[in-house]
């Protein structure tokens, strides 16, 4: 496997599943499953699942895979592999808020080094390219056709005056405890992996997450910013987020642009 051959497949996958989900998302009605661990399931979850799984398994049988909707590829632990949500934002889904996004990214020694971050409701797509530059695509999104695509940045922050970017659906009274401890201009709401791409384009500075995530959650969004030029780190310590934990859950993190003054927990 080659970044090469990856790039062009993982945003052909990521379009092709998000061309399902808003078919199921625009329908009448759909159906709503609950997961062992209480969090909610679509259809779309499992159609945009058994789009990309095929589609990657098909081209790199010999990587491990692990999504989120098949329990199964939780115990696969290496030291490459490809990570995926279907839909990251599945409440967003179910009440038709619209910030829920696709996530495909690539996991390399504990660092996701490539990734893809589609958010179809919202006509926003970003990846990584083979070089490892995140660029943002706009257009018609064909699968088969790269679009306009243009390079995106980290924000050179003013520590006196940061753009937040915080949860829509798991903001609480610690978030905002650690939220305070800032100089902020003002606060944006983002569902699913779209806070790291708001990072990633200067639309943002920071996002604190001090909740449970799992990595299929954030890789690809950590991908897109680090190939903006940001950081993720844990909320502990401040020593990088890493993947491939026993279980795939992560700790509380940061995500920021690097002009960014990081206050202690």
């Amino acid at each position: 496997m080659t970044y090469d051959d990856l790039i062009p497949l993982i945003r052909k996958l990521a379009i092709e599943a998000g061309e399902k989900i808003m078919e199921i998302y625009n329908a009448d009605d759909f159906d709503v499953k609950v997961k062992s661990d209480d969090s909610p399931v679509t259809e779309a979850d499992e159609a945009a699942d058994a789009i990309i799984s095929a589609g990657l398994r098909a081209a790199f049988p010999d990587v491990t895979l692990v999504t989120e909707e098949q329990s199964d590829s939780h115990s696969e632990m290496a030291d490459t592999f490809l990570i995926v949500d279907p839909l990251d934002g599945t409440k967003e889904f179910i009440n038709r808020r619209g910030d829920f996004t696709v996530n495909i990214a690539l996991v390399e020694n504990g660092v996701p080094t490539r990734g893809v971050v589609y958010a179809p409701a919202k006509n926003r797509m970003f990846f990584t390219q083979a070089d490892g530059q995140t660029v943002e695509e706009t257009g018609a999104f064909d699968p088969a056709t790269v679009g306009d695509v243009a390079p995106i940045s980290v924000a050179d922050s003013d520590n006196a005056a940061l753009m937040v970017v915080a949860s829509k659906s798991h903001r609480d009274q610690a978030t905002d405890d650690y939220i305070n401890k800032y100089a902020v201009k003002d606060m944006k709401s983002a569902g699913s992996s779209l806070k790291f791409c708001l990072i990633a384009t200067g639309e943002a500075d920071i996002y604190p997450r001090l909740g449970r995530t799992m990595e299929w959650d954030t890789a690809a969004g950590h991908a897109v910013l680090l190939g903006a030029g940001g950081q993720v780190v844990r909320f502990d310590d401040h020593t990088p987020l890493t993947y491939g934990k026993e279980g795939y859950a992560n700790t509380f993190f940061i995500a920021y642009a690097p002009g960014v003054e990081l206050k202690d927990a």
